[in-house]
């Protein structure tokens, strides 16, 4: 089992609405072990990489409607 952390900025998610729908979306991939989402639309991800990859988790954030600005492992 290997934890590891994904950070990344979405252009359109500020808003409480945004925060709630995410965190929702996110926490239903497997290995998805945190989210936390500020103000400014900066998202941290905590997950176990048996359970997840990367990809996987931008392709949720996409799904969801949301735009990833950048991405640093």
């Amino acid at each position: 089992m290997a934890q590891l952390s994904t950070y990344f900025s979405l252009e359109n998610a500020g808003e409480q609405r945004d925060k709630k729908i995410l965190k929702q979306g996110l926490d239903t991939l497997p290995g998805v072990t945190s989210v936390s989402i500020s103000e400014r639309g900066g998202v941290a991800v905590d997950y176990d990489s048996t359970g997840v990859r990367q990809e996987e988790i931008l392709q949720k954030v996409q799904e969801l409607g949301y735009l990833p600005r950048n991405t640093v492992e």
